[in-house]
């Protein structure tokens, strides 16, 4: 199993590149990430997935580990094949994915050339957990969340009067993951004391 190649980029295009490495050119599929990560190196390290079917022996290259992770996933959910999962690549980034996974935004992936609706929840369902930024991404989605949820118990200490300023400072000693009525109960205790 091929892990990576090292060696001269001798031809790029969008959709493939050859790599030459101890005199054999390699070609391989790659996505739009990879191209643009490729597209003014005359060298470089390109991670690798190799199919070998009967009929053919492919390589596809990805310019990190991370979006390779990714791709081996995407190949995994039940109607994504090998150029699909190239072409949810090049219209989403790794993190971007994982994000709209995260976020079960049906609407975003199935906004990808190639899929639809079903199948976009098919990922989602698939994928939920499994992606590298996964995790990342539902920190992201907290800490939003707890955004919303402070902005939330701001709004409600102005509506009983309190300044803005006043409303604001009481919020900065809340903890992150408190629900809008707590909030405002102990918010009203600090601006009492």
């Amino acid at each position: 199993m091929i892990e990576y190649i090292r060696g001269e980029i001798v031809e790029l295009s969008p959709a493939q590149m050859v790599i030459e490495c101890a005199g054999i050119g390699y070609g391989l599929n790659i996505s739009l990430t990879t191209y643009s990560a490729f597209d003014k190196c005359g060298e470089g390290k390109v991670y690798v997935h190799e199919v070998i079917r009967e009929d053919a022996h492919l390589l596809f290259g990805f310019a990190d580990a991370g979006e390779r992770t990714t791709f081996r996933q995407l190949i995994k959910v039940s109607g994504i094949g090998a150029k699909t999962a190239l072409g949810i690549l090049s219209a989403l980034s790794s993190d971007e994915l994982a994000q709209a996974v995260a976020q079960e935004d049906v609407k975003r992936l199935s906004s990808v050339p190639g899929i639809g609706k079903k199948t976009a929840e098919r990922m989602i369902l698939e994928l939920r957990g499994k992606l590298a930024g996964s995790s990342a991404a539902d920190t992201a989605l907290f800490a939003a969340a707890a955004q919303d949820s402070r902005q939330d118990v701001v709004q409600t200490l102005m509506a009983l009067g309190y300044s803005e300023k006043e409303a604001q400072a009481a919020c900065k000693s809340l903890p992150d993951n408190v629900e809008v009525g707590e909030g405002v109960r102990q918010a009203l205790k600090l601006m009492v004391k």
